[in-house]
């Protein structure tokens, strides 16, 4: 427990508009708010609430998640937030099931040199958590439930007609153009940053990989199979029920999602974040339970190989994520690890081949 001042959006009247606007409260009112815990992320600020009640409190949670702007990231270079809040917006209250927590209220602005942005969000610490610590994989049988939910996820959304209108951008190859000439730029940056700590091999990789950028981006061009993804997909970001409990995985931290293809999500979670020798051993079994599962989820047209061919293409790409990460100062532990692990992975899928 902390004696943290609350923020306005975790004030108690303030609370008590926004329970009654989801309709969870009637007429009953937040008498207290008191914090349980505060903690920061890479991006974000974390307080968890406890709140008091006074009248029939009805439906109305015990617990909220408040998420809002590291203290240190406000400024305008810094977009956390407006992503995430377009998610839920977008997104999460369109889908019939239930994969994320719930969004009771979510707010953005930019005032004059700062940001300002928030999430009340459902308190899910008593029926789930994280399915290991991290960077330890999860069991097969939490993988394989995760996977479930992502493939049943990427389902639900692919090739649905309102992505593009509605939902998410399309990339145009103007703005793949753009892109590449901004990878160009930050690779010098990346480059001069690492000086001999970067060799002239990989140096030359991504540079091959910037000039067969506009014949690689043909593949998504089209917008065929294509979905949403959530483009940090790591194995943490998900909640799995306590204790091996029936209930659904729920998905979190929508702050970069996209439309791309599926095969993003996966390449990040596996050859991003697995060391060869439990990449070679998982990663063909994941990848067979993922496409069994987008199968039955409906997906059609789309078979083993052309998931694999997908998948090789995404791992290649996902050179660029460390130099990404080091851009805005996540830690070296997280963008240096990932870095080693998807060149051991671009060179195990024969990745390089891909540039021929």
């Amino acid at each position: 427990m902390t004696t943290a001042p609350l923020p306005s959006a975790a004030e108690a009247a303030h609370l008590t508009e926004v329970l009654r606007r989801a309709g969870v409260l009637g007429a009953g009112r937040v008498r207290a708010v008191e914090v349980i815990s505060a903690r920061p992320t890479i991006l974000s600020h974390i307080i968890r609430l406890r709140l008091d009640y006074d009248g029939v409190p009805g439906n109305a949670p015990a617990t909220l998640i408040l998420k809002t702007a590291h203290p240190e990231r406000r400024t305008p270079g810094w977009d956390a937030g407006r992503q995430e809040l377009a998610f839920y917006n977008q997104v999460a209250g369109a889908m019939t099931r239930r994969v994320v927590p719930r969004c009771f209220e979510g707010h953005w602005e930019k005032e004059s040199e700062e940001i300002t942005w928030h999430l009340l969000l459902e308190d899910l610490t008593e029926t789930h958590a994280a399915a290991t610590a991290w960077p330890l994989p999860p069991s097969p049988l939490q993988r394989e439930r995760i996977l479930r939910a992502w493939a049943q996820f990427h389902a639900a959304w692919w090739d649905d007609p309102r992505l593009g209108s509605s939902v998410g951008t399309f990339s145009d190859r103007d703005g793949m153009t753009r892109y590449l000439q901004r990878f160009a730029d930050e690779l010098k940056r990346f480059a001069d940053r690492l000086g001999d700590r970067f060799s002239r091999e990989r140096r030359a990789l991504y540079e091959q990989l910037i000039a067969a950028g506009p014949r690689l981006n043909e593949r998504t061009l089209g917008h065929r199979h294509m979905t949403i993804v959530h483009g940090d997909a790591h194995f943490w970001n998900c909640f799995v029920p306590k204790d091996g409990a029936d209930g659904d995985v729920l998905l979190f931290d929508w702050d970069s999602w996209r439309l791309d293809t599926a095969t993003d999500d996966l390449a990040y979670m596996m050859a991003m974040h697995w060391y060869p020798e439990f990449r070679q051993r998982a990663e063909k079994p994941a990848l067979d339970h993922y496409h069994a599962e987008l199968v039955a989820s409906g997906v059609r047209g789309y078979d083993r190989a052309a998931i694999e061919d997908d998948y090789r293409l995404s791992v290649l790409w996902h050179i660029a994520t460390p130099m990404w990460q080091a851009s805005i100062n996540v830690p070296p532990v997280i963008w240096w690890n990932n870095l080693e692990r998807i060149f051991m992975a671009v060179d195990d899928l024969g990745c390089r081949d891909l540039l021929a």
